[in-house]
């Protein structure tokens, strides 16, 4: 049910977009209010969610490591799985956020008959998530081409690396399947594994039919409803200057993937997706695992009434003589 309550959730958005899109007095709504109280929303909420990480409190290293700690200097050290310095930090996180070392390594258990316990890989779940995270940027960078004027060098460049296995005409772009099939995988998972379709909620199944609908939308834009590219160039420009305008003969399935784009936008701060930013806030991941060199306290600890072992051993001491226990006044003399 909730992956149903996601999917008509997205299909009116859809019916929204293109009812609004074919309305000419809803179009400069749709092409101009929308995107900029969108963008207002995901900054403000940005800011939001990165002060209120900032300012949680973390007193102590609080590191997640998965190797050998530095110690003695015959004990081999893990730098990146357990760093010690700020260079072991970058290093560590710079395989997690570029390759996802993590996820890469993770493993999933499985309950067979026997009993037993069965540990396994889980690289598919990896690949479809390099396959639709980096999918997602390149198809982001692409877009440039309709934000900025002359458009740069770099995005021509990426252009053309992504539509190198040219087939027809308009150039198909390998990150257009990708992340279709990456998505298509995600989604799968959480339908057929029933772990995961257990703990998955309905922000879950929204943030994949979102993106999918996002995706398809463009794909039909560019390869089956074809339309022209400079009124589309024109309103883009034109959010981007804070000069909006609407230009006549833009398709109906164009304001679809705008108010797609546009919720995606203003709901990311306050969704899961929001791990992009807060894998560098993580202290179990931004911090050094130095515990063992130096001794971290408690900044915020305030004065509380304590009751000592010594305290406590002597208001005990009959009893615990009478108990026949040893006595740590007795042994210290």
């Amino acid at each position: 049910m909730k992956a149903t309550y996601a999917a008509v959730a997205v299909c009116v958005i859809a019916a929204i977009g293109f009812a609004a899109g074919a309305a000419p007095p809803l179009q400069f709504v749709l092409g101009a209010i929308v995107p900029y109280a969108a963008i207002a929303i995901f900054l403000a909420g940005i800011a939001w969610r990165m002060v209120r990480w900032a300012r949680t409190p973390v007193p102590f290293r609080i590191t997640a490591t998965c190797g050998q700690q530095k110690s003695l200097p015959f004990i081999r050290h893990a730098k990146l799985d357990n760093p010690f310095t700020t260079a072991g930090v970058i290093g560590r996180m710079a395989l997690e956020v570029l390759l996802f070392r993590s996820l890469f390594r993770n493993t999933k258990s499985e309950l067979r008959p026997g009993p037993r316990l069965v540990f396994g890989e889980e690289k598919l779940l990896w690949l479809g998530a390099i396959a639709f995270h980096y999918s997602f940027l390149i198809i982001f960078l692409r877009h440039l081409r309709f934000f900025l004027e002359p458009v740069p060098g770099f995005v021509t460049a990426l252009e053309a690396i992504d539509g190198f296995f040219q087939v027809s005409a308009p150039v198909i772009y390998l990150t257009d399947g990708l992340i279709i099939a990456a998505l298509g995988y995600l989604l799968l998972r959480r339908f057929t594994n029933p772990m995961m379709r257990y703990v998955s909620l309905f922000t879950d199944y929204f943030a994949l039919f979102l993106l999918l609908g996002l995706a398809g939308s463009g794909i039909l834009l560019r390869y089956f409803v074809r339309g022209e590219l400079l009124p589309v160039k024109q309103l883009a420009m034109g959010i981007v200057t804070f000069s909006p305008v609407v230009p006549a003969g833009i398709s109906a399935l164009f304001f679809v993937h705008l108010l797609m784009l546009s919720t995606l936008i203003a709901w990311f701060p306050f969704s899961k997706l929001m791990h992009m930013g807060g894998i560098f806030l993580s202290p179990t991941r931004n911090l050094a695992n130095n515990n063992r060199a130096k001794r971290h306290v408690n900044v915020w600890n305030y004065p509380v009434k304590v009751h000592t072992y010594q305290e406590w051993e002597h208001e005990f001491h009959d009893k615990i003589v009478a108990a026949g226990l040893p006595l740590d006044e007795v042994k210290n003399g």
